[in-house]
């Protein structure tokens, strides 16, 4: 073993020494020179050569470009630069808004519509609580004649100067209808009623957004808008600007708009409260 091991040494020096003689760049030790060391000294060139190329390239960071680490057939490695990958698509979100779904799907119901008539005429309350149905009349409680009729289920109060208030129609033609039966009740009853002048003075709506609300949160964000006296009144008293509603809104979710004039104020100024309520919402 010993002599093989010089024989491998001088095979190994040998033409180093002879390359310093003749003044040149040492060669590179032959194939034949290496098998002979590898079984010497017990190295496995073959096995760190297949890990180093077996080896899978890492990748170092995702913008322009990625480094990789390859492996060469000389067992030394390189950095290679990789073509920067295909960027994902982002999906562009829509102008709709989940809060202006939901509150579509939300729609107040009106409850009351207070109307006015002009019978451009002087009554006698006297005589029209004597000789009308569902009629009472108390001047001493109150100075004008209150009438109910059953269909459409409302009521009317008739004072001494011909004007009429009629209150309690759920819609529009509700309320006209109404109006015209009480005249022609007062017609029938000797008076020259005429039907002038009718208007909607008020509107009443309800809702509910199913969710409870942090009222408390809601006056200190608001309180340019709205009151809220829990000792005096359960309900947040939220006054909008435009349109010109007043809206009750109930710790419950509970939410009712009036003062409307016309059906669509009511749709709009809910439209306007529900993405504020849904911010004071209770979690």
């Amino acid at each position: 073993i010993m002599a093989a091991a010089n024989a491998g040494n001088y095979f190994h020096t040998l033409p180093n020494e002879r390359e310093r003689e003749k003044g040149t760049k040492p060669a590179a030790a032959s194939t034949d020179v290496l098998v002979a060391q590898k079984r010497l000294h017990g190295e496995n060139l073959n096995e760190a050569q297949d890990t180093e190329s077996s080896s899978p390239p890492s990748s170092a960071g995702s913008g322009s470009g990625a480094v990789q680490h390859v492996a060469g057939t000389s067992g030394s490695s390189y950095l290679q630069m990789q073509p920067p990958s295909t960027p994902v698509a982002i999906p562009s979100i829509g102008p709709g808004t989940p809060a202006t779904a939901e509150a579509a799907s939300i729609l107040p119901q009106l409850q009351n519509i207070v109307s006015t008539v002009n019978l451009g005429c002087k009554l006698n309350l006297q005589k029209i609580a004597l000789h009308a149905r569902n009629a009472e009349y108390n001047p001493k409680r109150f100075a004008a004649v209150i009438m109910r009729i059953r269909e459409p289920r409302t009521t009317a109060l008739i004072f001494s100067s011909g004007k009429m208030v009629c209150t309690g129609a759920k819609s529009e033609e509700q309320s006209r209808l109404a109006a015209r039966k009480y005249a022609r009740v007062i017609q029938k009853l000797g008076f020259p009623a005429k039907f002038t002048e009718f208007r909607i003075q008020n509107m009443v709506g309800s809702c509910d957004v199913k969710f409870p609300i942090r009222l408390e949160g809601l006056v200190l964000a608001h309180g340019q808008f709205s009151s809220y006296e829990p000792e005096l009144f359960p309900g947040l008293i939220y006054r909008m600007v435009k349109p010109r509603i007043v809206l009750l809104i109930f710790v419950s979710g509970k939410v009712v708009l009036t003062g409307a004039k016309v059906r669509d104020e009511i749709y709009e100024a809910f439209d306007n409260i529900y993405p504020i309520l849904k911010g004071f919402r209770k979690t």
